[in-house]
């Protein structure tokens, strides 16, 4: 059976589709200094169709997989300018380099992506852009490392994030010792195996207070990752923390990330209408 999510993301494609709307989102490519990284930094900004600097919008952050970069959403899921468009919001795809993980690496200095994203790119894009400035109208979610992402940044920093999300993400770091350079930044598992069991999802739902963060998660079941995010869904009803968890036919590609992403947009807006921004109203 469907969940009401998936049928308004179903209804969502063929009113789309349908009425041939026309978008016309503008996207920015900017550079930003991160000082901590002693570098500039590539990133994207989406702002909807009518944008003006004299409203506010809320923003959703969307992180890149291992070997991406911050040009792969626009370029591989280019439907995400209409997503913009719909919801009128702005969205912000980092660079979170080849293999980062966004994660302030312990043993390698000069990989600092948690910083640049929550500290760096955060405060140019609400000192450049009508963001509203408040967790409340603030979401992040990614693929695959960028699942990751999102749920380790908006875990580790409620105060800015309201919402997030994973999609086909490696949430569970600890059965891939060889994969994707995280033994590059975290050290090796054999050596330092702390550094992973404290920077893996799956270790870090004590962080989750009082239903604050609300949380969506997606996997496909022939994904290679299906089995880690199946297992982080059963933690998540065993503490009965409310979250969105859906899994679906799919593999770790693109077609189902484009798909993944209408659904998690939908998520998101109804968090900002609903649960985020009328609060503050």
């Amino acid at each position: 059976m469907k969940s009401k999510i998936q049928k308004r993301a179903f209804l969502l494609t063929i009113v789309l589709f349908s009425t041939g709307l026309i978008f016309a989102s503008r996207v920015d490519t900017v550079r930003v200094e991160s000082k901590a990284m002693h570098k500039t930094i590539k990133n994207i900004v989406v702002v909807p169709d009518g944008y003006q600097s004299t409203k506010t919008y809320p923003s959703v952050y969307l992180l890149h997989g291992a070997g991406g970069n911050f040009k792969d959403w626009v370029t591989n899921a280019p439907g995400i300018k209409e997503l913009s468009d719909l919801y009128k919001v702005i969205i912000v795809c980092p660079d979170g380099g080849v293999t980062s993980w966004y994660y302030d690496s312990p043993v390698d200095s000069t990989y600092k992506y948690e910083t640049f994203v929550t500290k760096e790119l955060l405060g140019y894009v609400d000192a450049h852009y009508a963001t509203i400035k408040d967790k409340s109208a603030r979401a992040i979610t990614g693929l695959s490392m960028g699942g990751h992402g999102g749920l380790y940044l908006s875990l580790r920093h409620q105060d800015l994030f309201g919402a997030g999300g994973s999609m086909s993400g490696g949430v569970d770091i600890r059965p891939f010792p060889n994969n994707w350079d995280i033994a590059k930044r975290l050290g090796t598992l054999q050596s330092q195996p702390e550094n992973w069991e404290k920077n893996t999802i799956v270790n870090m739902l004590d962080l989750l207070k009082n239903s604050s963060l609300k949380l969506i998660i997606d996997c496909g079941v022939n994904d290679f990752f299906y089995d880690v995010n199946s297992n982080l869904h059963k933690k998540l009803l065993e503490m009965k923390y409310p979250h969105d968890y859906t899994e679906r036919p799919g593999v770790h590609n693109w077609p189902y990330w484009k798909n993944s992403v209408k659904y998690q947009f939908l998520f998101f807006n109804e968090f900002f209408t609903r649960g985020g921004i009328s609060k503050m109203k």
